[in-house]
């Protein structure tokens, strides 16, 4: 109740014009979410184990990176990671990985990563990298998002080059 009094208000001020919105300080009861993130009851965690709601490679909180989750078995089991960074840090560790899903940005479900179009470069912030990297099921979805956000339109096979990258 008290959360949605004070947006309340700050909306009122701001359309009242007495206060410009870069004066307002956000306190930690009023953050803002990332645009990666999403609530933990709308995240989908495939993977098991007391740990299974952190990204397997850097244990970061999925669901707060959960627009950039991969999806893989790795070895045999099956492993989410924040974002194509952990799992190119994966592949460069010399795990077996098949079968990889990421979600997709605009659904929010996974899907076949291999088959997904890749939004990368975004002004939109990306996850464990200064380069964003978001995938859409749908080439039009990606290519809207880039419009809006630019961005470079490419395929699973690039965007993973761009992650591995990171490692040189």
């Amino acid at each position: 109740m008290k959360r949605s009094y004070l947006y309340l208000s700050i909306i009122s001020i701001l359309i009242s014009g007495c206060v410009n919105s870069k004066d307002i300080k956000l306190n930690k009861h009023t953050k803002m979410q990332m645009f990666q993130s999403v609530s933990p009851k709308d995240a989908k965690i495939l993977q098991e184990g007391e740990q299974k709601s952190s990204c397997s490679n850097c244990g970061m909180n999925l669901p707060s990176f959960y627009k950039t989750n991969h999806l893989a078995k790795v070895d045999g089991k099956v492993r989410q990671f924040c974002s194509i960074h952990c799992l190119a840090k994966s592949i460069k560790d010399g795990a077996k990985v098949e079968d990889i899903k990421v979600v997709d940005t605009k659904t929010l479900k996974f899907i076949d990563a291999k088959k997904a179009y890749y939004v990368v470069g975004s002004k939109i912030k990306g996850t464990m990298s200064g380069v964003s990297k978001y995938a859409f099921a749908k080439k039009e979805d990606a290519l809207a998002f880039a419009k809006q956000n630019g961005g470079e339109v490419m395929s699973f096979e690039k965007a993973l080059e761009v992650a591995k990258k990171d490692f040189k």
